[in-house]
């Protein structure tokens, strides 16, 4: 029996030993293994993580001049464990009244199971202020006010589709705002707060925050003077001549650096609420043309580039009628022998398809790519598409004669400003720049956007011939004389193109009309190419390239080059001449 009772009590022992070791060992378990866990399911309780937003950077253009930037804002959140009850309707009325917001939605939040409730974003710094005199004065807890801020643009329409906006959580939607988001940004903060019963922040937590990393400054290539030049003469075409659509490009040609964009129609990124999807395009980027004769100085490059003409070399345009694969082709006038210059200058449509001939299709074919058409040009915008160049195994008999002169070939007026460059600088391909630098707050540079060659695309001996054949456009004798610029010596090529029919075909009655050239011929300063889809002229013959884009470009040229301090040539200037010689311009 003295046995049995000492067995018995060392079993109640080990049973005693055994029942404390799970309670430490789950005591230790708790503390130490699920202490993050309970810690933060206890905060969800009592605390929640307020978010310090970063501060999203701003965009300038090229000489600082302010593009987008923030504005002061409170966004009003409810707390509803810190609600007194005796108070709801009070506070549903109040929050209704000043928030303008419906009774229903305010109660809806007020009402629910959660903590944290965002009842207004985006609450002006002066309301806000009034908003919180009511609530004390009314004894009405839990209702706090979080610093944020909002997306101003002081420009308005100004670049609407180059800058871009923001949504509710400070994230890019579309232009700079969207493509430069990782750098404009920044990174959010965060702190965890507590408040008593009265509504009073408890310091529990302090030390448990985090400071935001403000988002970087994006600077543009854009130069808000030459901006304001294109946006003014591209609302004055507009008003005039009432397109469908519009663009107007202006380029650096040796860097790529883009000086000015404009589109129309457009919108007012300051009410984008109110804007239609049709005024959010940026066309410049995503609108696919034919582009017409302009495309005649891919042609001749070629040609010249391969040795298989010289520009005196002469080729008969059969007195403006060809027939080729079954298929009549026409010049807008009868011309007999032209040479290769002069192939430009009057801008024969039979002489650009025997220039293509002379290459054959695929060799044709590989200097169109190489322009770089049928690919993206790199530009920092989203939404860019490549364009449509259909290899030769898919051409027709007759696309050899009509891709020449800019048909059969889809093309953007970016991809085809930057044709024109490749002319301008020499032959090199460069690709298209909208952001110049990105740099912190205080000037120190995070990246430096610098200008990148893509390829040789033809000698600079070729680019010197088309340029110089591109002087005789932009004279008495050629289809562009709207186009001079007294004192300057400018190149440039027109284009006329029926407008593609979506359903097939074309549309009768409907060009798109175009004129692209730099200024000055011999040291180019800037590529400017204009387009109008669908102009409204008083006659249908006035509706050319060289009648509607010409004079536009003139005259943006010629402001463009006071503005840059460029000296005009005094032996150029003939005596008692107009800005410019309108009245002997050619169709095309």
């Amino acid at each position: 029996m003295r046995w049995n009772g000492r067995v018995r009590c060392a079993l109640v022992c080990v049973g005693f030993i055994l029942l404390f070791s799970a309670f430490s060992f789950r005591l230790v378990y708790l503390q130490l293994v699920k202490h993050d866990e309970y810690a933060g399911l206890a905060a969800e309780k009592h605390v929640y993580k307020q978010p310090i937003y970063a501060e999203r950077g701003i965009i300038t253009d090229a000489n600082g001049e302010t593009l987008a930037a923030n504005a002061p804002v409170e966004t009003v959140v409810g707390d509803t464990s810190h609600l007194n009850k005796e108070k709801m309707a009070e506070a549903v009325a109040l929050l209704s009244r000043e928030l303008r917001l419906p009774e229903d939605e305010v109660a809806e939040k007020l009402g629910g199971d959660r903590h944290y409730v965002v009842l207004k974003r985006q609450l002006a710094q002066s309301a806000a202020d009034a908003l919180r005199v009511k609530l004390q004065a009314e004894n009405i807890r839990g209702i706090y006010f979080e610093h944020d801020s909002t997306r101003l643009y002081p420009n308005g329409a100004m670049l609407c589709h180059v800058i871009g906006f923001t949504d509710f959580d400070h994230k890019g939607i579309q232009g700079v705002e969207a493509s430069m988001d990782e750098y404009l940004h920044g990174e959010d903060g965060f702190r965890y707060i507590e408040h008593n019963r009265a509504g009073h922040e408890i310091v529990l937590y302090r030390g448990q925050e985090r400071a935001p990393r403000d988002g970087y400054q994006v600077h543009l290539t854009i130069d808000l003077n030459l901006q304001n030049i294109v946006e003014e003469e591209i609302d004055a075409a507009v008003r005039e001549y009432h397109p469908e659509k519009a663009t107007i490009i202006l380029m650096r040609p040796q860097t790529g650096e883009i000086l000015a964009m404009a589109n129309r129609p457009n919108f007012d990124l300051n009410q984008r609420n109110t804007a239609r999807p049709e005024q959010m395009k940026n066309r410049a980027i995503i609108d696919m043309m034919e582009p017409g004769s302009t495309f005649k100085i891919v042609t001749a490059a070629a040609a010249l580039n391969e040795r298989k003409v010289r520009p005196d070399t002469t080729i008969f345009c059969e007195n403006g009628l060809w027939n080729f694969g079954g298929r009549a082709l026409h010049d807008h006038k009868a011309y007999g022998e032209l040479s290769v210059q002069d192939i430009l200058v009057k801008s024969s449509n039979i002489g650009a398809a025997k220039l293509a001939l002379s290459l054959g299709d695929q060799k044709f074919y590989e200097y169109i790519r190489r322009f770089g058409f049928g690919e993206r040009t790199g530009i920092e915008l989203p939404g860019e598409i490549p364009g449509v160049i259909r290899p030769p195994q898919s051409w027709s008999k007759i696309s050899i004669t009509r891709i020449p002169m800019g048909h059969e070939v889809g093309v953007t007026p970016l991809q085809m400003a930057v044709a024109m460059s490749t002319i301008a600088n020499g032959g090199k391909l460069v690709t298209p720049r909208i952001v110049k630098s990105v740099t912190t707050a205080d000037g120190k540079t995070v990246t430096d956007f610098t200008p990148q060659i893509v390829r040789q695309v033809i000698s600079p001996e070729t680019s010197h011939q088309v340029a110089n054949a591109l002087r005789g456009v932009v004279s008495d004798r050629g289809t562009a004389a709207a186009a001079a610029v007294p004192g300057f010596i400018i190149a440039g090529k027109t284009g006329t193109a029926q407008k593609v029919d979506p359903h097939g075909g074309y549309e009768h009655g409907k060009e798109v009309v175009s004129f692209s050239g730099f200024l000055t011929a011999d040291r180019p300063e800037f590529v400017c190419f204009v387009t109008l889809d669908d102009a409204k002229t008083s006659k249908p013959e006035l509706n050319y390239g060289g009648t509607v884009a010409a004079p536009i470009f003139s005259r943006i040229a010629e402001r463009a080059a006071q503005y840059l301090d460029l000296a005009p040539r005094p032996e150029l200037i003939k005596p008692g001449a107009s800005r410019v010689a309108l009245t002997n311009a050619t169709r095309h």
